[in-house]
C-alpha cells in the first residue's frame, strides 16, 4: 500500500521550487540585484532554508524568463543592461503598463483604491524624510505599481508586466546616489500622486498619462547617468 508521504513529497519540492523563485523575482524587480551581480546559489539556498535542487530549479526558469544569465564559466549573473535594451523596455512599458493603469481607473475597487491611496502615503513618507530610506522607497514603488495594475483585474496583463520588471528592476539600482537624487527631485512622487487620484477619479486618461511620465522621466534619468553601455 502506498504510503501517503511518498504523494506529499513532489508536491512539497515543487512549492519550494516555487517559492525560491518568487523571493529572487521580488528581489529583481525591488531592484535589489544589480545588473551583472553574480549570484551564489548556495548562499541563496542558506538564506531561504532550503536544498540547492529547488534553487537550481527557480535559476534555470529564470534564465529561461531573461531575468538571470549563466555565463561562459557556468556563473549565474544578472544580465547588463544596454541604452537600446533600455529605450526598447521602456517604450514597451509605456503601452503596456500605460493599458494597465487606464484599466485600473475604470475596474478598480473600492478596497483597491485605499490601498493605494496607501501605498503613495507610504512613499511619500519615505522619500520626504531628511534621510530618504531608499531601500524601502524603492520596494514601495513597486507594490504601488503593481497594487494598480492588480486592481485592472487582468491576471494575464500581469503576468506580462512581472516579465518587463524582471528586466528593468535591477537597472534601479545601478548607481544609489543617482536613485537618490530621482526621489528627491520629486517626479516620483509627483506622478505617484497623480496617478492615485486618476485611478480614484476613475479617469482613465489620466491615469495612462501619469504613469507614462513616470516610467519616462525614470528611464530618460537612468539613461543619463552614463552607467548604460550602448
Amino acid at each position: 500500500m502506498k504510503s501517503a508521504i511518498e504523494s506529499i513529497a513532489p508536491i512539497e519540492h515543487v512549492t519550494l521550487s516555487r517559492r525560491v523563485h518568487a523571493e529572487l523575482c521580488d528581489l529583481l524587480m525591488a531592484g535589489k540585484l544589480y545588473p551583472g551581480e553574480k549570484l551564489s546559489l548556495r548562499k541563496v539556498a542558506s538564506l531561504i532554508g532550503v536544498s540547492m535542487m529547488p534553487v537550481r530549479e527557480a535559476v534555470t526558469r529564470l534564465v529561461a524568463e531573461d531575468a538571470l544569465t549563466v555565463l561562459p564559466n557556468r556563473a549565474v549573473s544578472v544580465p547588463l543592461m544596454t541604452r537600446t535594451k533600455m529605450r526598447e523596455l521602456t517604450q514597451v512599458r509605456c503601452e503596456i503598463e500605460g493599458f494597465a493603469a487606464a484599466t485600473a481607473a475604470l475596474q478598480r475597487s473600492p478596497a483597491s483604491v485605499k490601498a493605494i491611496r496607501l501605498l503613495d502615503e507610504q512613499f511619500r513618507k519615505a522619500v520626504k524624510t531628511e534621510l530618504p530610506d531608499l531601500d524601502k522607497a524603492l520596494r514601495l514603488n513597486k507594490d504601488l505599481h503593481f497594487a494598480i495594475y492588480e486592481a485592472a483585474g487582468l491576471p494575464v496583463l500581469t503576468e506580462i508586466i512581472k516579465g518587463l520588471w524582471l528586466k528593468v528592476g535591477p537597472v534601479i539600482n545601478l548607481d544609489l546616489r543617482s536613485a537618490e537624487q530621482r526621489l528627491r527631485s520629486g517626479d516620483a512622487e509627483q506622478y505617484h500622486a497623480q496617478l492615485a487620484t486618476a485611478i480614484a477619479d476613475q479617469d482613465p486618461t489620466a491615469a495612462r498619462a501619469a504613469i507614462v511620465a513616470d516610467i519616462a522621466t525614470s528611464s530618460q534619468f537612468i539613461q543619463q547617468t552614463g552607467n548604460l553601455p550602448q
